[in-house]
């Protein structure tokens, strides 16, 4: 799954036009590379997205194509 799409249905980021101008602007990094919105995610995968005034960081647990709202953060785990 590519990231943009991972981190709209993990609900990291609600929408995925924006997910996917923080892919573009390099504000998301995989494993300590800044990576393109079509980066394929795979379980495992360290997330760290810069927002400017706060970052995340977050172990990929689960990829799934859909998902309910109150099951989206069993998809990861901050760190």
């Amino acid at each position: 799954m590519r990231i943009d799409k991972y981190l709209k249905v993990s609900r990291i980021i609600k929408r995925r036009t924006v997910a996917n101008e923080v892919c573009d602007a390099g504000k998301v990094m995989v494993n300590g590379k800044v990576v393109r919105a079509s980066y394929d995610v795979k379980v495992d995968d360290v997330i760290e997205i810069d927002f400017g005034t706060r970052a995340i960081k977050v172990r990929v647990v689960s990829v799934q194509e859909t998902v309910r709202k109150e099951d989206a953060s069993a998809m990861y785990t901050s760190v």
